[in-house]
């Protein structure tokens, strides 16, 4: 074999060499990556409504009266109370925001109402309180009342002073504290509210009533609406055939030396209504209506309530 020829071949073998190399695809160019886009701007926060303001907080609390030793007064809680006090005891408010307060015989010279709302809030107001004066009475009438001996009163009094003391706390449900009170009886005034009193010589405590004289029999009635927490079922040593009706708010009355009772416990009574007659049973020298008031352990004068008397 000649060698000469292969030189030609490879001469004519480029051409075709060439030709395939110009075939072989050249690398695409790689697209930039977009930049990331900038965050949106955060939005701007609402604008907060500023609080509506409180309304202003009264603190006359509408009382209707006059602070004084032996008085009631009446009042109107600020909307929204929680608390209300005087002298630091809550008193309770109605669902309407009435209220009542009242003033011992023997209450200091000054007292303080406060408030505390649902918000926060409180207010105060000081009431001065003015002082009353007082009779002494001589009264013909044995210190122990009806008891037969000093052994004999010592030896019932507790059991007395034990159902006193139940019947004024039993919750009572009335609006009769709200009404214009009048007198279960009218007639001549034969003792008087605060009055110290002395039982033959022997010195007692203050008169915490009102005594109406009148003929042994006389119906009396209740001097407002209220609910009976005690009927007497046996004369006490001193307070007789003893009533006692709760107007509600912890005001109540209570009737002494009665004769008879038509009402028993639990009865609901109405302003007007007969509740039983006048006697003289327990320490008492003559047939009358004594009418005791009481708000809480204060005791309270009736004329205060039920103004003058037209016997």
């Amino acid at each position: 074999m000649s060698f000469t020829r292969y030189p030609r071949r490879l001469a004519a073998a480029l051409p075709l060499l060439v030709a395939a190399a110009s075939c072989v695809p050249t690398a695409e160019p790689v697209a930039a990556k977009p930049a990331p886009a900038a965050p949106l701007p955060a939005p701007a926060p609402a604008p907060v409504p500023a609080p509506a303001p409180l309304p202003p907080l009264r603190t006359d609390f509408g009382l209707r009266g006059v602070p004084e030793q032996g008085a009631v007064m009446t009042g109107q809680a600020p909307p929204g109370t929680r608390v209300l006090t005087l002298d630091g005891k809550a008193v309770p408010v109605a669902s309407d925001g009435g209220f009542l307060i009242a003033f011992d015989r023997d209450a200091g010279p000054s007292a303080l109402l406060a408030v505390t709302l649902a918000d926060g809030r409180t207010a105060e107001r000081t009431l001065t309180v003015a002082s009353g004066s007082w009779r002494i009475e001589y009264i013909n009438a044995p210190y122990r009342g009806s008891a037969s001996s000093d052994a004999d009163f010592e030896r019932r009094r507790p059991a007395e002073l034990a159902q006193i003391a139940a019947a004024r706390t039993v919750p009572v449900q009335s609006d009769g504290w709200k009404q214009k009170f009048r007198w279960p009886v009218t007639g001549r005034l034969s003792g008087f509210f605060g009055s110290q009193r002395v039982y033959q010589g022997k010195p007692g405590t203050y008169h915490g009533g009102t005594d109406i004289a009148v003929p042994a029999g006389t119906p009396f009635v209740a001097p407002a609406d209220g609910v009976v927490t005690l009927a007497a079922a046996a004369p006490f040593t001193l307070e007789g055939n003893l009533l006692i009706v709760d107007h509600g708010m912890g005001l109540s009355s209570a009737f002494l030396h009665c004769q008879r009772l038509d009402v028993k416990v639990g009865d609901h009574v109405v302003q007007g209504q007969q509740l039983g007659t006048v006697g003289r049973t327990g320490r008492a020298t003559g047939p009358h209506m004594h009418w005791g008031l009481k708000w809480r352990d204060a005791r309270l004068d009736p004329g205060k309530l039920a103004g003058p008397n037209g016997g």
